[in-house]
């Protein structure tokens, strides 16, 4: 455990995955634009960086958990990140779910100056990064996997190398477009359920029950929406993100997603008419049953 880490990015998924790290005694040195949670990580051990360039000077391999594409880019391209402060040998391992194409060009980037890249998307919830049990989706050469690995090893359960450079938040997104959309189908079947008059508890027992059942629904929802709390865990602005990301991908590789465009649609309202978007994912259900007309069912 020699290499220093630098780990920028300590929201709902980063900090928990961060504190992994600090437990299993890497060197580790953390940079946020919130003061809370880098005065968490200082207490359990990690050192704080006051700034980006600060961070990336002072560690061999940087992490990234961030919120979308220019963010990651500004780690790698801007002042003080990674091409303008590198030395032989480091490494970027980006966790945050960005554009493929963007992804696929910073690793070209990079290794031009013989830094190393790893995209490695995040699966599961923030539940699970505080247990060290998150899966990642893993885009890499074959030498840059191997020495990315313990540090994967010590903030999750499941690693899959998908392939090369840009494949591990290729999978990511292609994750992500089902479990978002999905979300938005079951909004909408719980909301018309409503209406009709069914009882949540029934729905949940019948649908968790048989082969329309998915992960969400069976264990997250009644954590979140249908037991009232909607503080978020992936906020719908994420959501809405991840699927746009997802339906340009494809627009661009010629694949129509016309179920997902249209939750993507849908995802758009509950941001822009309802005003949801800081709320977690499962608040889809609120948006689906304002449109309905009826009250938000709980479990």
């Amino acid at each position: 455990m020699s290499e220093r880490i630098g780990f920028i990015g300590l929201g709902n998924m980063g900090r928990g995955m961060a504190g992994q790290l600090v437990a299993k005694g890497f060197d580790t040195t953390v940079f946020d634009i919130a003061e809370a949670p880098m005065e968490i990580l200082r207490q359990k051990g990690a050192k704080r960086a006051e700034s980006i360039p600060a961070l990336v000077a002072a560690c061999d391999i940087v992490l990234t958990m961030l919120p979308n594409t220019p963010d990651v880019q500004g780690v790698v391209l801007g002042d003080g990140g990674l091409l303008a402060a590198r030395r032989p040998g480091m490494m970027h391992i980006d966790m945050s779910t960005i554009d493929p194409l963007a992804s696929k060009a910073m690793a070209a980037a990079l290794a031009e100056k013989g830094i190393g890249w790893v995209d490695a998307g995040v699966g599961r919830s923030p539940a699970h990064a505080e247990r060290g049990e998150v899966s990642f989706m893993v885009g890499a050469t074959d030498a840059d996997f191997a020495r990315a690995k313990p540090i994967l090893e010590a903030m999750g359960t499941t690693i899959v190398q998908c392939g090369g450079p840009g494949a591990g938040i290729s999978m990511k997104i292609t994750l992500n477009f089902l479990s978002m959309a999905t979300c938005q189908l079951t909004a909408e079947t719980l909301a018309l359920g409503t209406k009709l008059g069914l009882k949540m508890a029934d729905m949940h027992t019948i649908i968790t029950s048989g082969l329309a059942c998915n992960e969400h629904f069976r264990q997250y929802w009644p954590t979140k929406v249908l037991a009232g709390d909607t503080t978020p865990g992936f906020a719908i602005d994420l959501a809405f993100k991840d699927l746009s990301i997802a339906v340009a991908t494809a627009a661009a590789a010629g694949v129509p997603v016309i179920t997902g465009s249209a939750a993507r649609e849908a995802m758009g309202i509950a941001r822009s008419v309802h005003g949801l978007g800081k709320e977690d994912i499962t608040a889809v259900l609120v948006a689906a049953s304002r449109n309905a007309g009826v009250e938000t069912p709980r479990l």
